[in-house]
């Protein structure tokens, strides 16, 4: 089997419970945050935190690159004002090093937002720029670009924006993208049906790449068919429908990578996890 599903575990108490509750509900890859989501600093990973998170791992069995960390709620590489940007570049720096200090290998992030006060263009060159620092400045992390919903003024619900952040993006070796069901049935990429389906992703590898695939969040959505409207719905009982979601576990493009639930209701995770897998023929 080479699907690699699991969900966005809390790691509350400490990094290494989140290996813990990976493990409780069957998953074999996780996401999770390495500091509060919420707030600008953390206290640094100390060592006895380090080493619990690695044992744990390895007893899991979970692979570093079926692991899809992700970056603060707060942290906007796109932003207008330079002292916000400033502010966001050093935060995520802080969380790409957190990334290679527990040996993991990516990082997920959401590109940005131009806030009303520039043009798409110049959020998109900032957001590339910031990307550039962070690069220069670390090494063995991915930073993986996560598509919007296009919510608000955020950036990266065309695969377009994401083609343009990759192309200034100088270390071509070390960026991805990470695709959500939610959001890009959202932003108007029609997966519902076969059809739909293969003319969304063929779109995708014409604009951005395969090559760029580095994970997937797998959510249907709440919100209507290109409403640009961010709200994840439990598999099956949203708008997309449970076909997407077949189609999704027998493409062997989504091999290898990390696919991860962030479907509403956490006491179905496993039950979710099972239903995926069921679906590979």
């Amino acid at each position: 089997m080479s699907k690699f599903v699991g969900a966005h575990v809390s790691a509350s108490g400490g990094v290494f419970n989140a290996v813990e509750n990976a493990v409780a509900i069957g998953a074999k890859a996780f996401a999770l945050f390495t500091k509060n989501q919420r707030q600008w600093n953390a206290k640094e990973l100390d060592s006895e935190t380090i080493d619990k998170f690695k044992i744990a791992l390895q007893k899991s069995g979970i692979l570093p690159r079926h692991i899809l960390p992700h970056d603060s709620y707060l942290i906007n590489l796109g932003h207008p004002e330079l002292e916000g940007r400033e502010k966001s570049i050093e935060a995520f720096l802080d969380e790409v090093q957190r990334c290679s200090i527990l040996g993991l290998d990516r990082l997920n992030f959401h590109p940005g937002s131009h806030l009303k006060k520039i043009s798409e263009d110049e959020c998109l060159s900032n957001i590339s720029e910031s990307m550039n620092r962070v690069l220069d400045k670390t090494s063995g992390v991915s930073l993986v670009i996560e598509n919007t919903a296009g919510q608000g003024s955020n950036l990266g619900w065309r695969f377009e924006h994401l083609a343009q952040i990759i192309d200034k993006v100088e270390d071509k070796s070390r960026v991805g993208v990470c695709i959500d069901t939610c959001h890009m049935f959202s932003a108007g990429y029609d997966i519902r049906t076969r059809e739909a389906y293969d003319k969304s992703w063929s779109e995708f590898d014409k604009i951005v790449g395969f090559n760029y695939l580095m994970g997937m969040h797998i959510n249907d959505s709440k919100a209507k068919f290109g409403s640009h409207v961010d709200r994840h719905n439990s598999l099956g009982v949203g708008e997309i429908g449970i076909d997407a979601f077949k189609f999704i576990m027998n493409d062997e493009r989504m091999d290898d990578i990390p696919l991860i639930l962030e479907t509403i209701d956490d006491s179905i995770w496993a039950q979710e996890i099972e239903l995926l897998y069921s679906f590979v023929h």
